[in-house]
């Protein structure tokens, strides 16, 4: 690949975990072709394992170091830069002039993003992982401490807190009334989202990583006892469940009637949302544990090197391996793909 300094602000933002709150993982967000030479290349110092960002042609880079990175998008020059209190795992989010994030410190930082200058800070008793899901106002997280936190997105004030039944490393799904979120005892929790009550429970035989998606009455995720679960969101009820090799952690990205997720056994799965039905599987690498993201005609997985595969049939329509392993999500915008290593490497692909 050749590398040279991009003229052009990106043309579509990415602005949380799999582009939006409905985990529709980018779709029509990039062409079926292959990145042909770097843009640009940043070094964020340490591991990024969780996912950038990308709004208002600046892409936000947290790092397992603790950092975050505000970076331009089309140089990839450095903006400015927060330290927190210990690693980030936490993939951000944005609320209004905020970047919001979880750290291993059990806190939730909220970040001006423009100026990297902190705004609030929200406590837990264990490590914060998941991604803040925002809804009304209301910033929705779970923590390695087995409970749900709702605080105020202006202030980090707290509203309420609810324990489960343990650690909790899933990306909450936040509809208009009620929170989806799954749990390390094995089980699915719908929540009310103005008292954080359990409506309904629904058990998996291990523990559940994987973020739901949502798709009309469906909910949808991985269990680490292999299966993928589709559910009934009034009730918890479970309509069909599908077999892979290993646990599950990946997140399922949701295309009308396709689901794609992976599994720890190396392959990624399409199955009919609707039946839970195998359309394709395919073998992208030892194990995957990130999730996928759909563009146009291809879905992107990160296992390893990054892949893209034909929606229609699970070929591999083109792969990139750069000097370090990646495990993030890419983020696809216009004709450039952004791509952050284990390195610490983050890459402007076009």
């Amino acid at each position: 690949m050749t590398t040279e300094t991009a003229n052009r602000q990106p043309s579509r933002d990415w602005p949380t975990l799999l582009k939006d709150s409905s985990r529709t993982g980018g779709q029509g967000q990039r062409q079926a072709k292959s990145p042909e030479r770097s843009v640009w290349q940043f070094r964020a110092g340490s591991s990024v394992r969780s996912a950038p960002l990308l709004e208002n042609g600046i892409l936000y880079v947290a790092s397992a170091g603790g950092v975050v990175h505000a970076v331009d998008a089309a140089t990839g020059s450095g903006k400015w830069q927060f330290q927190a209190g210990g690693q980030i795992h936490s993939t951000p989010s944005f609320s209004r002039n905020a970047i919001l994030f979880g750290c291993d410190d059990g806190k939730v930082y909220a970040v001006n993003r423009d100026s990297g200058k902190k705004l609030w800070e929200a406590t837990t008793g264990g490590e914060v992982w998941a991604s803040p899901a925002v809804r009304n106002g209301v910033v929705y997280f779970g923590s390695a401490d087995a409970s749900v936190y709702a605080v105020e997105a202006i202030s980090g004030r707290q509203k309420w807190v609810q324990l489960l039944g343990g650690r909790i490393y899933s990306t909450i799904y936040a509809a208009e009334q009620r929170l989806y979120v799954g749990c390390g005892d094995g089980k699915m929790y719908s929540l009310d989202a103005g008292t954080g009550k359990p409506i309904w429970t629904s058990q998996t035989g291990n523990g559940i990583d994987s973020s739901p998606a949502l798709s009309g009455e469906l909910l949808l995720v991985g269990s680490e006892d292999f299966f993928v679960y589709a559910m009934n969101i009034a009730n918890g009820e479970t309509l069909w469940k599908f077999e892979t090799g290993l646990g599950i952690s990946s997140s399922p990205a949701v295309l009308g009637n396709l689901t794609v997720v992976g599994s720890k056994d190396g392959f990624l799965y399409a199955l009919e949302t609707n039946t839970g039905h195998l359309r394709w599987r395919t073998a992208v690498g030892e194990v995957v544990t990130a999730p996928p993201v759909v563009g146009d005609g291809v879905v992107c997985i990160q296992a390893g090197g990054t892949f893209a595969l034909d929606i229609g049939t699970g070929n591999i329509v083109w792969r990139a391996h750069l000097g370090g392993g990646v495990q993030s999500v890419p983020v696809l915008s216009g004709d450039t793909i952004y791509l952050a290593s284990l390195s610490g490497e983050v890459y402007a692909l076009r």
